[in-house]
């Protein structure tokens, strides 16, 4: 399907890939794994045509759509969500809204007039007249119901918003799904959708994910990016960490074997050189080790980071206290009455449903917001360090990893900045690079640098894990489990809540839980597992597995055959009032191919058209719609009497 031959790319002399030679099958769903900065995103963009690698061909047949979920979630805020959807038709969209602007002019001219009767065949085409009505259906599909979907994108929460985004994939048909990072932000029962869906998608997937789990669940292929290579591994992503397990212990011991050598050849030059006997020996080894030193043996770009956090002081006793806290955007209620008090030295990990409210409360504790009433009070000596789920709310893009680390303490050297960068796996050169450039990894653990730099006593970390590496992820778990301060953290995910956590505030639509001791305590006393996916998909199987039929109701079997033939004539109406209006939108276009519309003098009439073809289509849409609903309602009744 797609082939790639001799691709190479390099960030200044780092090389991220050399020569890498694969194919991308049709039906096939990848994995894409590797380090943080070791090029995932790049050869994403490659492949999907953002980015031109530096040598290599790509060839991607022109007949293939591709569907693009991007890992930035928050490029559409001012935009509708009914909108962000249907953009993902380009040639529809820009159609539509060029007709709709020039359909807004006082004075359709004639040239005007021909130009949006070219659009409207354009729009045709593409089924345009229905496709509010498809973008919509797949939005509730989604769990975004047709009373949200006018509003803008902004006003829904991380998971939300990367499901209209997945919407819009899915809106373009595509043959080839690209997905950056599609588990951030998303609830486990999100996350467990998106799984279904993509095992049910027939087309070719490249996925990059630090989700183990996930990746397990969707993938045929891993395709791997270490040592400089590119490398696809048969199977999900267990068989691939068995496989590339075996791999790195053969490499390792490759390596451990060449530097012994070298080291026995250079003891035996120093020993032997200056002896007369020995010297043709010594120079003949010198010679071999001359030759061994144009070996090169890469290494893994697997590399844990050292994050280690302290306190510049204790906090009082309580780090804080909220008292009947509650915030409302508009008229959207997220959080209502939320009472807890926060010891000092307490881990807490706040867990709930997507657009629960949970990194508004981080929000209100962090005072980037203010509440809509009630009151959050902080600790004596309380100081916070906050880590959002968007990094670009603290880190500009128009600095360097150095400047903006070395700006919360100028007093420091050079030396200690660049060593603290160093722990974090921004080294050499990238500590000069821009900061625009800088991965999601590498943007997590510049922020994570500067907690160590300033040691704050409270840590408020909004889903900290996205991006992450699992090398970081699990290094990052247990400096939060060392760390002498107060932790609250929102995530998703139970392994990295389980390194650390010591309380769980749990969000839920009619209040919260506190509880005070680890997750494995706290499933013990709820008896359920919210972070566990293979218990909610059990539980959602469950749900809806068959039940045992009941004795047949011969009152209800003759009340349910009487609403069913009610209804099976009212969408013969709907069917009938169709193909009316499918009729006379064909006898307009028809009409509207008259070149003697667009003269001058006929300009009242085209608009006239124009406006009685939106009215019609837009009745035809709503039919379209109250069919499907009818038709949806009399398949449940044939369901229930069968």
């Amino acid at each position: 399907m797609i082939s790639v031959t001799d691709l190479s790319m390099h960030f200044g002399e780092k090389v991220l890939f050399e020569r890498a030679n694969f194919q991308l099958n049709y039906g096939n769903h990848y994995g894409l794994v590797g380090a943080n900065g070791s090029g995932k995103s790049t050869l994403m963009r490659i492949l999907s045509g953002g980015m031109t690698a530096e040598k290599g061909a790509i060839n991607v047949p022109g007949t293939i759509k591709l569907g693009i979920l991007k890992q930035n979630h928050f490029i559409y805020e001012d935009e509708s969500i009914i909108d962000v959807v249907m953009m993902g038709k380009k040639r529809l969209w820009d159609a539509i809204k060029e007709k709709n602007s020039l359909t807004e002019e006082n004075q359709v001219t004639e040239q005007i007039g021909k130009r949006i009767a070219e659009l409207e065949i354009v729009i045709a085409d593409h089924n345009g007249y229905q496709a509010e009505a498809e973008a919509s259906e797949l939005l509730a599909g989604l769990g975004i119901q047709q009373v949200k979907q006018t509003d803008h994108l902004s006003t829904l929460s991380g998971g939300y918003k990367l499901r209209v985004l997945l919407a819009q994939c899915l809106f373009s048909e595509p043959d080839f799904l690209l997905l950056d990072e599609p588990t951030n932000h998303l609830d486990i029962a999100s996350i467990i959708w998106l799984e279904e869906y993509l095992n049910r998608f027939p087309g070719t997937c490249l996925i990059i994910s630090h989700d183990q789990y996930f990746l397990n669940r969707v993938s045929t292929h891993i395709i791997d990016i270490d040592y400089e290579e590119v490398k696809i591994y048969t199977g999900n992503y267990k068989q691939y960490t068995r496989e590339k397990e075996l791999e790195i212990s053969q490499k390792e011991t490759e390596i451990s074997r060449q530097e012994k050598k070298k080291e026995d050849l250079q003891q035996f030059i120093d020993r032997f050189k200056a002896k007369a006997t020995k010297a043709r020996q010594a120079n003949s080894k010198a010679k071999q080790l001359d030759r061994m030193d144009d070996i090169v043996i890469k290494r893994t770009s697997r590399i844990s980071p050292f994050f280690s956090f302290d306190i510049c002081r204790p906090s009082g006793k309580v780090a804080f206290t909220t008292k009947n806290l509650s915030k409302a955007f508009d008229t959207t209620r997220v959080l209502e009455d939320i009472s807890v008090e926060i010891n000092r030295g307490e881990k807490l990990a706040v867990i709930g449903p997507n657009g629960i409210g949970k990194s508004t409360f981080l929000k209100l504790v962090a005072d980037i917001i203010k509440p809509s009433s009630g009151t959050v009070q902080p600790g004596h000596e309380i100081y916070s360090g906050y880590c959002p789920q968007d990094h670009k709310d603290i880190i500009p893009d128009n600095t360097t990893p150095f400047e903006w680390l070395y700006s919360f303490s100028p007093g420091e050297t050079v030396s200690m900045i660049r060593g603290l960068l160093g722990k974090v796996l921004i080294k050499g050169e990238d500590a000069n690079k821009s900061t625009s450039a800088l991965s999601g990894g590498e943007s997590a653990r510049l922020i994570f640098a500067g907690m160590m730099l300033q040691k704050p006593n409270l840590l408020l970390l909004d889903e900290p894990t996205n991006h992450m590496d699992i090398e970081s992820l699990e290094a990052l778990g247990n400096s939060l489990n060392d760390y002498p301060g107060t932790v609250v953290c929102v995530s998703h995910d139970r392994r990295f809540i389980e390194s650390f956590a010591t309380g769980i505030l749990e969000l839920k639509p009619n209040g919260f839980d506190l509880f005070s001791g680890s997750y494995q305590e706290y499933l013990e006393k709820q008896g359920e597992d919210h972070l566990d996916r293979s218990m909610s998909r059990s539980k959602s199987e469950k749900q809806k597995a068959p039940r045992k039929k009941a004795p047949v109701d011969n009152k209800k079997w003759r009340e349910n055959n009487k609403a069913a033939s009610k209804l099976k004539r009212t969408i013969q109406k709907n069917e009938s009032r169709i193909a009316d209006l499918e009729a006379q939108i064909s006898g307009l276009d028809g009409e509207m191919m008259d070149d003697e519309l667009y003269k001058s003098g006929n300009s009242d009439r085209l608009k006239a058209m124009l406006d009685r073809k939106d009215t019609l289509n837009g009745e035809l849409n709503e039919l379209f719609t109250v069919w499907e609903e009818n038709q949806a309602n009399l398949d449940k009744m044939a369901l229930t009497s069968g």
